[in-house]
């Protein structure tokens, strides 16, 4: 992301050369709270024209305090989002709930979430859902910055009136994982992101030497066999139009994998996901770190990676592969190229996000848990914290994964299809 000077989110757009002047609706409430540094101005921002304002303070403050695991915090990130997620005007849907806080005119913390009416309650989550896959708070290293996020929680849950906070895939090295603990917050759901610490290594050479002898052998052989079928090559796209038609395909692969295997995956049946992640792509305005790896057997791409890049890790966020290559393990082949090429780019950490499924952890290092969490702050938000969060989805899981694979295929197939196009007009 480039360095910008820090400006108030209302100079955002006032240089020379910069996007033309945005109006910048005034944010539903504002409140001042004190700090040992100085004093904070926290601000709810609830319209599309607040978001875009914060553009350069937004960079300037990731410049300077966001991490490499705070890859989907970006403002270009969520910028993508935006603009296939929210609803149009006049429309119901999620609202931008995003609390800002400014000491001495410059942007100090940005907290990205959404609030979404679901019948009787008001739900806070994070922008960025689904596509995001970590959670977290951008905030700048202050020495209060333990008070000024826990009166950043009292007065976005005062200001939006919710039922119910659920805060999803948060890192228990992030930011808000402290703030969570202390408040009391539910663990619902645990998983763990796999990753591989590519920086123990100088050379690809060197790293695989971790894996077993026979599991080397085994990827060898396989090359040899994919080879056989045509001559293979990498090939490598962060915009343009090819990078956008080969998304859409490695999403139609996918969807076709899930379907062979009785999955559902409402975030992958959602059809602005696709939309998302093609645009991401292709962007050469705004780019998001965006890119499509894909594995070509006689000049046709048989396996296909879409990742995201930010501060030395890179993130694979959906590996796809044509089936009719799947004897020949395209896809794990593929997964040792960009590991290759990642070490080779001089990254430091190649994440394999979340679940830890175990082909996942045949590669991996090691891994870092991942929580779901949930706050109710109602009746109505314990009542949905306990039986929709708490039973209802754990039983429902439950009873699918006891389905045969053949009642399972048809059933996820039509929850796909259900899920589809009750978002194909969104």
């Amino acid at each position: 992301m480039p360095a910008a000077a820090p400006l108030s989110a209302r100079q955002s757009h006032d240089l020379p050369g910069e996007a033309p002047s945005i109006p910048l609706s005034p944010p539903r409430s504002v409140v001042t709270v004190q700090s040992s540094a100085d004093q904070a101005k926290l601000e709810l921002i609830t319209t599309r024209a607040g978001f875009d304002a914060l553009e350069l303070p937004w960079n300037a403050l990731f410049h300077r305090a966001g991490r490499d695991t705070h890859l989907f915090q970006t403002f270009n990130w969520l910028w993508h989002w935006a603009n296939h997620f929210l609803p149009k005007s006049g429309e119901r849907g999620l609202k931008l709930a995003i609390v800002a806080a400014h000491m001495d005119g410059h942007l100090v913390m940005v907290w990205p979430l959404v609030s979404e009416r679901i019948g009787p309650i008001t739900r806070l989550s994070w922008m960025g859902e689904p596509v995001s896959q970590y959670g977290d708070v951008l905030i700048d290293d202050l020495p209060d910055k333990a008070a000024l996020l826990k009166a950043a929680w009292a007065f976005v849950v005062r200001e939006t009136r919710a039922s119910v906070f659920q805060l999803r895939k948060v890192r228990q090295d992030s930011t808000i994982a402290p703030l969570l603990e202390e408040i009391g917050a539910t663990v619902v759901t645990e998983l763990r992101a796999p990753f591989l610490d590519l920086k123990s290594a100088p050379s690809f050479a060197e790293y695989e030497k971790r894996y077993s002898s026979g599991a080397r052998r085994n990827r060898k052989r396989q090359r040899r066999r994919l080879e056989e079928r045509g001559a293979t090559e990498l090939q490598w796209y962060t915009s343009g139009t090819e990078a956008e038609a080969l998304t859409a395909e490695a999403f139609r692969l996918k969807q076709l994998w899930l379907s062979q295997r009785g999955l559902v995956s409402p975030a992958l049946a959602d059809p602005r996901t696709a939309r998302f992640f093609a645009d991401a792509a292709r962007a050469d305005v705004r780019p998001a770190g965006c890119h499509v790896l894909t594995l070509n057997s006689g000049g046709h791409p048989v396996a296909f990676e879409i990742g995201v890049r930010c501060k030395g890790r890179s993130a694979i966020h959906i590996i796809a592969y044509d089936l009719e290559f799947e004897k020949t393990a395209a896809g794990s082949l593929l997964m040792e190229d960009s590991i290759r090429r990642a070490l080779e780019d001089g990254l430091a950490v190649f994440d394999l996000l979340a679940p830890g499924d175990g082909y996942k952890l045949e590669w991996a290092d090691d891994s870092v848990v991942v929580r779901d969490w949930a706050v109710p702050l109602s009746l109505t938000g314990r009542a949905y914290s306990a039986l929709y969060l708490g039973l209802f989805r754990t039983a429902l899981k439950r009873a699918l994964d006891a389905l045969p694979v053949g009642a399972r295929r048809k059933l996820t197939d039509t929850l796909n299809a259900i899920v589809s196009r009750g978002k194909a007009t969104s």
